[in-house]
């Protein structure tokens, strides 16, 4: 097909790169480049909203190992599209950003959505720029797809002025050939060689080695040489949250069960791909042992270095030939302890288990609402009956504090990339968007058409599932079967009320009082939300399943039914509001118990 105008050279240029789906919200004067693209046989799945669908293109790029692509308007769009861009910079996700912005000749005129989108996202991106003419298109696609891929990846950003989306191209314009566009997967550096040899003198010399699994890791594809690497050295592991599943959780050296008392008793820590940053405490006391020495495997030498870490103990280079590099060098070592690491481990494992198990099997007496392990141990039981575990069907994505938190521990994961959450930004809002990502990844994607389809299961906080609720109805548009549990206790963090009179009480007093609040109650708390809000009604109206769930009875139903059916199916769970319980998100806590004092 002949190239006529900037929007089919765009496109067309996105298509000789191979990217084959693009995330977006159309709207004047993009909307020529999504139906071009559409013409050549990339996907576009239009949102509602643009934080949505950046925050779906940006962990596309980390589920498939190649950019994802986001497509907005101007203006307004761009920042909304900022959340993604934000999102993709902290998790290290590549993401290419294209956005319509006013005519070149308008500029300063107070056009239709003007704005400088140059000068605002320079700072939060790898690469950003405006197209200014029709030869300038070919090449700053490709550069930015490049930039956002190669190196650490990160976001970056093309913004096309209406009059080059639009124009007309001269009958003498020859777009590039599509093999001189393409880009090869980044090149790999393996590790100084010194540095191997001076990390596995320190893991051969250490009492209580560990070894942490990142989401770099998972990304880096690593799983293969991280497995055969925990093998061959018996050396505990413990994966951060988007890090499970590069070892199976099921491995009898996985440390999560006992994360505190490996951080704080481990004295070298081989960190694969994960950074010192607050998910792991900054590598820092009281969390951390002050005499820990902290091996920094890292593609990013500003890293190297960072917080605890001491640039001397870092190796710069791709993960997985590092740690090909660290296996072979330690061929003939295995981890024998001499020190009490090991039963440290397995005594803080058993102790957490047991806590863990007890409250997942007390059952729920009758009249009174679900805690959230109880809630989770019957999700579980029920899914792996239907999908067991190790067979890696069910690709997990959770948002919000509680119940992000606790689902981490109980559901395991046997494959990589197959647990997403809010990740290093913390960003809630992301799994609706999320949910779109991984079935494009897992079940859309030309690569996936050979493998199984997975069925993907959602987490939902009923704060986190109100910042993107209404693409459920992209879900039911694009025919995407998830199935997604609303974890409702009718606030953030926790609610107010154990029952609905108790909350009509409160309602009734503030309508009588002319919103004037008497001394207690002072009205709804700041984490209040509407109780028992019918969040399962979002589905049905949609054409989708919706489920209000009550009871285990129910609950179990519920997710038998959601996860065999084919459309979109919210479970609205209530569970224990939590009244009285401390606002907070587990993994931030830095206070020294007074088992840390005594050690320090």
């Amino acid at each position: 097909m002949a190239v006529k105008t900037g929007a089919q050279l765009i496109a067309r240029s996105l298509r000789d790169l191979g990217v084959t789906v693009i995330f977006g919200i159309v709207g004047i004067p993009v909307v020529e480049i999504a139906e071009e693209a559409i013409n050549l046989g990339i996907r576009f799945v239009a949102f509602r909203n643009e934080q949505a669908c950046s925050y779906a293109a940006s962990v596309y790029g980390y589920m498939t190992g190649r950019p994802g692509v986001c497509l907005v308007v101007g203006g307004p769009g761009v920042l909304h599209a900022l959340a993604g861009i934000g999102n993709s910079s902290a998790n290290n996700f590549p993401l290419l950003v294209l956005a319509g912005s006013a005519e070149t000749t308008a500029v300063t005129k107070g056009a239709f959505q003007e704005m400088d989108a140059i000068s605002l996202l320079t700072p939060h991106t790898k690469f950003a720029v405006r197209a200014s003419s029709f030869d300038f298109i070919p090449g700053a696609v490709k550069n930015a797809y490049r930039t956002c891929w190669y190196g650490r990846p990160g976001p970056t950003f093309i913004d096309l002025p209406a009059d080059i989306i639009q124009g007309k191209l001269s009958p003498e314009f020859s777009p590039p050939q599509p093999e001189n566009l393409l880009v090869s997967s980044p090149p790999k550096a393996g590790g100084d060689p010194t540095l191997i040899l001076k990390a596995t003198q320190l893991l051969r010399s250490a009492s209580a080695p560990l070894i942490i699994i990142g989401k770099g890791a998972a990304y880096a594809r690593a799983e293969s040489g991280i497995r055969k690497l925990v093998d061959q050295t018996q050396v505990p592991f413990l994966p951060t949250p988007m890090g499970k599943g590069v070892v199976p959780d099921s491995h009898p050296l996985n440390a999560s069960s006992a994360r505190s008392a490996a951080l704080k008793n481990a004295d070298v820590v081989l960190l694969l791909g994960a950074r010192l940053n607050w998910i792991l405490h900054y590598g820092e006391a009281p969390k951390w042992s002050p005499k820990a020495k902290i091996i920094q495997v890292d593609i990013c030498a500003e890293e190297i270095g960072r917080n605890a870490g001491t640039p001397e103990l870092g190796i710069l280079g791709d993960i997985s030939l590092v740690v090909d590099q660290l296996t072979s060098s330690l061929a003939n070592w295995r981890y024998s302890p001499s020190s009490k690491f090991p039963s440290q481990l397995a005594d803080s494992a058993k102790k957490n288990e047991n806590k863990a198990q007890n409250a997942a099997l007390k059952q729920t007496p009758a009249g009174t609402p679900l805690t959230y392990q109880r809630a989770y141990h019957i999700i579980k039981t029920a899914l792996n009956s239907l999908a067991p575990s190790e067979e890696g069907g069910i690709v997990y994505v959770s948002e919000g504090a509680n119940t992000m938190d606790i689902s981490r521990s109980i559901f395991p994961l046997y494959h990589p990339r197959q647990r997403l959450d809010a990740g290093t930004y913390a960003t809630m809002g992301v799994g609706m968007g999320y949910i779109v990502a991984a079935h494009e990844a897992f079940n859309a994607s030309p690569e996936s058409s050979t493998s199984r389809p997975k069925k993907i299961v959602a987490f939902e906080g009923d704060s986190a599932f109100g910042f993107s609720a209404m693409e459920i109805e992209t879900l039911a548009r694009y025919r995407i079967p998830a199935l997604i549990f609303v974890v409702n206790n009718s606030g953030i963090y926790h609610g107010d009320s154990t029952s609905e009179n108790a909350w009509k009480t409160l309602q009734d007093q503030t309508v009588s009082n002319d919103t004037k609040f008497d001394a207690e109650p002072k009205g709804l708390r700041s984490t209040s939300l509407l109780y028992e809000t019918r969040y399962e009604m979002l589905a049905t109206m949609c054409g989708g399943k919706g489920h209000f769930v009550r009871t285990e009875d129910e609950l179990e139903k519920a997710t038998r039914e959601g996860f065999l059916s084919d459309t979109v199916t919210v479970v609205n769970v209530i569970v224990e509001p939590g009244i009285g319980k401390e606002i907070g998100f587990a993994w931030q806590n830095q206070k020294p118990t007074e088992e840390d004092k005594a050690k320090l």
